[in-house]
């Protein structure tokens, strides 16, 4: 599945070691100064643990999405 949330900046780093990924999650700055949007694939499996722990690392926003494939 995917996953997409908001970040502060000073959380990053947190959010960054909670998730696993393909390979890396996209970090992309958003309009307000000082938060970021990350976006990541993770398996499905993963999901129902990591988010507790990307709430509580700070993130918020946080959308999950079911992806139709993967080409790599």
């Amino acid at each position: 599945v995917g996953l997409m949330m908001n970040v502060p900046h000073k959380n990053l780093d947190t959010i960054l070691k909670v998730l696993p990924a393909l390979q890396k999650p996209t970090v992309s700055p958003l309009a307000t100064e000082g938060w970021a949007a990350v976006d990541t694939i993770i398996d499905e499996s993963e999901v129902r643990d990591i988010i507790p722990r990307l709430k509580e690392a700070g993130a918020n926003g946080i959308v999950e999405y079911p992806l139709n494939k993967i080409i790599d």
